[in-house]
C-alpha cells in the first residue's frame, strides 16, 4: 500500500504531512507521559516483527501495491499511540533504506497505515469490545479480527483518495482498485493478527495491554 512518488502532488503530500507530523507528536507526547520500559521494549519488538511482515506486498492495478499492515496488531497490543509510532518508525525506514515508498508521499503513507490503520483498528476493537455483552476470548477474538479487516480497507480507501484527488488516476478507478483488493487482503491480515494476539494471550496474556483481561493502561 505504499504510495510511491510521483502519485501524489504537492498540496496532498504537504498536507498530509503536517497532520502526520502533528499526529505523531501527539502520539510521542501521549507516550512519554506514560513511560514504561516494558512498553518500550514491547514496541521494539512489534516494530521488528511488522517490519518483516510488511515486505510481503501483493501487487495492485492503479499505481501502487498492498501488503499486510500491522495497525491492529500493534494498537491492540499497545494502544493506537504507541502503535502508530510502531508503525512511522517502520514506514520511514522502508523510504530512506529500502525505497520502499517514496519520500514525497511519507506523509500520506503514515497518515494512512500508521494513523489511519492504527486508530481506526483500535476504535472498531474498543466498540467491539464495549458493546458486546459477551467477554470471552472468542469476542476478543472477533473485535481483533474485525479490527483488522476494517483498517486495512479504511487505510487503502484514504490511499486511494489520495492519488485520485491528486489527479494522477481517476478517483473511480482508484479506489475500486485498491479497496476491492484490500478487502481481500484484509483477511489474509485478519487471520495473521488474530493468530498471533491469540498466540500471545495463551502465553503472555499480560503483554497485551489494552486486554481488559490484564487491566494495562493503554497509551
Amino acid at each position: 500500500m505504499h504510495i510511491p512518488d510521483g502519485f501524489i502532488d504537492l498540496k496532498t503530500a504537504i498536507t498530509t504531512g503536517v497532520v502526520s507530523a502533528g499526529g505523531l507528536g501527539a502520539c510521542i507526547y501521549r507516550v512519554k507521559k506514560i513511560f514504561k520500559s516494558k512498553t518500550i521494549a514491547i514496541m521494539g519488538v512489534l516494530a521488528a516483527l511488522i517490519f518483516a511482515l510488511q515486505m510481503i506486498n501483493f501487487s495492485i492495478p492503479g499505481g501502487t501495491s498492498g501488503h499486510l499492515l500491522g495497525g491492529a496488531l500493534s494498537s491492540i497490543v499497545v494502544g493506537p499511540c504507541g502503535g502508530s509510532i510502531i508503525l512511522s518508525v517502520v514506514l520511514i525506514v522502508q523510504a530512506l533504506i529500502f525505497n520502499d515508498g517514496g519520500l514525497t508521499a511519507l506523509g500520506a503513507n503514515i497518515f494512512n497505515i500508521a494513523i489511519i490503520g492504527t486508530f481506526s483498528s483500535y476504535l472498531v476493537y474498543y466498540l467491539i469490545r464495549k458493546i458486546s455483552k459477551s467477554k470471552s476470548r472468542t469476542n476478543f477474538y472477533i473485535a481483533v479480527a474485525a479490527a483488522s479487516w476494517f483498517s486495512v480497507v479504511l487505510a487503502s480507501f484514504f490511499a486511494a483518495l489520495e492519488i485520485g484527488i491528486s489527479g494522477i488516476y481517476e478517483m473511480g478507478i482508484t479506489i475500486k482498485a485498491m479497496v476491492i483488493v484490500h478487502m481481500i487482503i484484509g483477511i489474509g491480515e485478519a487471520v495473521i493478527t488474530t493468530a498471533i494476539i491469540a498466540f500471545v494471550d495463551r502465553i503472555r496474556p499480560e503483554l497485551i495491554l489494552t486486554s481488559e483481561i490484564t487491566g494495562e493502561r493503554s497509551l
